[in-house]
């Protein structure tokens, strides 16, 4: 539903617009004839009346309900019944629902329905004596009643348009993905504004103040996704790109007859560009609704940013963390940054959610935190190790697991599972509890994979790296045996990713 659909009825006083609705409910044509003539040439607003008549409250009935916009309704009392209109007020209040309709009792027989019985028992807006409505008092009758109706329309209108704004401004508050944000508003965008031609981001980083050469389109919806990661200068109007210029040289947003460009800029000075095209002219209401979400998702995407640099902090801490404690050098720290995002990758594929498999980033570069307390002697010692070594080595698991277990944060709860269950083999023969099948955790499972792969295609002091197809080899002989066989599945299935990932993050 968009913010100038109709039947959020915004009302406007430019030519164009459609006319008021009147209903003329009497069993008398006689009446209608008059009323027509008398308010045959009315205007409110710069809008005339269509006037609707029904001659019995059960047409009037059929008509208010393909009518449901009528404005007014001139009613009699006395028709079919005695009580035919006053009846009809009650079914359009309480089974029609209508509260909008603005109705004007009219009578010619007060002694049926008194009036002072009749304001305080029906929801009426006026009463009125056939005898006392001349053309004039008709006339004002009419101004006021249509003025009301307009008032209550454009309330009801903020009202409503202010709730689905709320909503689309909610769901953008609780969008914590950079590479989906910006498609998330557009989507919001082009629903508000039931705009049907799409829209389109264009980023702008680190601009210092300074025009940038070119607008490059980084998200669309609609026409305008053949223009992903093309400059606006070569796919967009001249009068429009204009309109981007002004925008981000202005730093506010820019409305013209036919589109939109919107402005947003978080504390880090990186500024986005949203264009919406072939748009409807808002009105004064749709307008400011607008503003409200253009306010709430310039919140939201400062929000996004400082969440997004807390997060790469803490990221980076961890990577630091790990890469010291895995070797105590600068040797391996790639290796946990690619288990992490393999770990991530191989809950992504397995099928876990969103939120768990971004904890799997974080959590699975400690596996092996419990190294730091490993002496240096055996932990980098070059071949293999004794009998004895290997029980001092084996120990970082468990220690890994206390030192990741005192805190709360799931995080290191997720890392201490994963310490502990590691090294665990898929039929039983690993440490430390020589845990079988999914008595392993999922997540140690995830990260017992990632690492080894990792692992086997670097270089280590005690090793040179692996070749591909080795360790592919290796990983599939070790189906069942060591991993688990759904993930390793997996994992050859999506194998390009593996090697596409170290050649991104290279050992150094």
């Amino acid at each position: 539903m968009g913010l100038i659909d109709d039947s959020l009825e915004f009302v406007s006083e430019s030519e164009g617009t459609p006319p008021w609705k009147v209903l003329v409910v009497d069993d008398e044509p006689e009446i209608h004839q008059v009323t027509r003539l008398v308010l045959g040439n009315f205007r409110f607003a710069d809008r005339p009346l269509q006037l609707i008549s029904a001659y019995s409250s059960s047409e009037a009935e059929a008509l208010l309900r393909e009518h449901a916009d009528t404005a007014v309704m001139l009613l009699d009392v006395v028709m079919e019944t005695d009580q035919a209109g006053l009846d009809l007020v009650r079914i359009v209040r309480e089974r029609l629902k209508n509260q909008f309709v603005r109705i004007v009792l009219r009578t010619g027989q007060p002694g049926q329905a008194p009036e002072h019985e009749v304001v305080a028992a029906y929801d009426i807006n006026d009463y009125k004596e056939k005898t006392e409505l001349t053309a004039q008092k008709l006339s004002t009758t009419m101004y006021s009643a249509l003025r009301a109706y307009r008032d209550m329309r454009t309330i009801d209108a903020s009202r409503r348009g202010l709730e689905v704004v709320i909503r689309a401004s909610t769901e953008v508050f609780a969008h914590h993905q950079p590479q989906r944000f910006a498609s998330l508003v557009l989507g919001k965008i082009t629903e508000l504004l039931g705009v049907e031609g799409g829209a389109a981001c264009f980023r702008i980083s680190h601009p210092n103040g300074k025009l940038p050469d070119h607008f490059q389109v980084v998200a669309a919806s609609g026409e305008f996704t053949r223009y992903l990661k093309r400059d606006a200068e070569g796919a967009l109007p001249a009068h429009m790109v204009q309109s981007l210029h002004n925008a981000f040289s202005q730093k506010k947003h820019v409305f013209r007859d036919d589109h939109y460009v919107l402005h947003f800029m978080d504390s880090d000075e990186t500024e986005a560009l949203l264009y919406v095209g072939e748009a409807h002219q808002l009105d004064e209401h749709s307008h400011r609704l607008m503003q409200v979400f253009c306010s709430n998702v310039a919140i939201a995407y400062e929000n996004l940013h400082l969440n997004q640099e807390l997060f790469d902090s803490q990221l980076d801490m961890v990577y630091l963390l790990a890469g010291a404690a895995e070797s105590r050098s600068r040797e391996t720290a790639n290796h946990v940054r690619r288990v992490g995002i393999l770990a991530q990758m191989l809950g992504q594929l397995h099928g876990l959610d969103e939120a768990t498999c971004e904890m799997l980033q974080l959590a699975a570069p400690l596996h092996d935190i419990g190294k730091i307390g490993i002496p240096d002697a055996i932990l980098n010692k070059p071949g293999p190790h004794t009998p004895e070594e290997m029980v001092v080595m084996r120990t970082h698991a468990e220690l890994g697991a206390k030192l990741l277990s005192g805190t709360r944060r799931p995080v290191f709860q997720l890392a201490a599972v994963i310490a502990q269950t590691h090294h665990e083999n898929f039929d039983g023969t690993g440490y430390p509890a020589a845990l079988a099948g999914e008595q392993i955790p999922i997540a140690g499972r995830i990260t017992a994979l990632a690492d080894v792969v990792d692992a086997l295609g670097s270089r280590r002091c005690y090793k040179e790296p692996w070749s591909d197809e080795a360790i592919r080899k290796f990983v599939v002989d070790q189906r069942g045996l060591k991993f688990d066989p759904a993930l390793v599945d997996l994992l050859t299935i999506n194998w390009g990713q593996l090697t596409a990932l170290r050649q991104q993050l290279p050992d150094d």
